[in-house]
């Protein structure tokens, strides 16, 4: 499980923010900015070269791409692939081996406190403390990202999300579908400008699943977001991604839209690329494989 740890005293108090008659912030909505202004002309996130190897095992091989502001990218890969150490790296929460991160022009290895308020990142992988109640855990994450009007921000994200009857339930006696929406209430609490999601919709029935798929694609649209999203679900990226990236055994093997790729593999759906790229099949060979099969 990754450990989040914030340095503290490193926010600053918006100077738009209100007093309520509570001691608490007037409410914002979940797309407002509760950072410092935002570096237009730098690209939210730049890999170059980025690997991570644990002792003679390469988990992530020279990777280069860069995360266009306002964008929706899926990162997929089979069991393996590298997804997740990728993300850790861009979170700074492991050190590369070899090359770097910039989020938002910051070197997220050795100064990622400069851009943590921009950032957040939801998992349905990593629990929030159990005994605590909702509101005591939200309550915490706002600390660390150094939100000042707490009370009021979390019950307007509370509302929006609506788990405003669960603030006072213990964390741990959630169902799945609420301790998703818990989770994307953690997530969205300082407004990031990049959101890395790792299986959004796990576990999750079909009806849950489509709120958390609207609800991320609502907040993408009106907050101007970047998202990473780590998806097994094919049909969930093709709703939600602009672009994917494919990776196998730690690299890039394709970095295209959804259309495009289904058009170079000549497949029907982006799940059966899929499988041509964790089977270890090239654009070529699926291709012709395809067209064998359609004669």
């Amino acid at each position: 499980m990754f450990r989040i740890a914030w340095r503290p005293g490193t926010a600053r108090r918006p100077k738009s923010a209100g007093r309520s008659k509570g001691g608490c912030d007037v409410a914002r909505d979940i797309t407002q900015d509760e950072g410092g202004a935002a570096a237009a002309d730098l690209a939210p996130v730049v890999v170059r070269g980025l690997t991570k190897r644990f002792g003679s095992v390469t988990a992530v091989d020279h990777l280069s791409f860069t995360l266009e502001a306002g964008t929706t990218v899926a990162l997929l890969g089979g069991n393996g692939a590298g997804k997740t150490t990728t993300i850790a790296m861009l979170l700074g929460l492991i050190r590369p081996s070899a090359g770097t991160v910039h989020v938002f022009g910051a070197d997220i290895t050795s100064n990622r406190y400069a851009v943590a308020q921009r950032m957040n990142f939801q998992s349905p992988y990593v629990d929030l403390p159990q005994r605590l109640t909702v509101r005591q855990n939200l309550m915490v994450y706002a600390g660390l990202y150094g939100i000042a009007n707490a009370c009021d921000r979390i019950a307007s994200v509370a509302a929006q999300l609506q788990i405003d009857a669960l603030l006072e339930r213990p964390t741990g006696k959630l169902s799945a579908g609420q301790k998703t929406r818990v989770g994307l209430a953690k997530a969205l609490l300082n407004a990031p400008e990049l959101l890395l999601l790792d299986e959004p919709t796990a576990s999750l029935d079909p009806d849950t699943a489509d709120w958390v798929r609207q609800t991320i694609k609502g907040y993408a649209s009106s907050r101007g977001a970047t998202l990473l999203i780590a998806s097994h679900n094919m049909s969930e990226v093709e709703r939600l991604a602009d672009r994917v990236i494919l990776l196998h055994a730690g690299r890039i093997v394709e970095d295209e839209t959804p259309a495009a790729l289904i058009a170079a593999y000549g497949r029907e759906t982006l799940e059966d690329v899929f499988l041509d790229v964790v089977r270890g099949r090239s654009a070529t060979d699926a291709s012709e494989r395809g067209q064998r099969e359609a004669s």
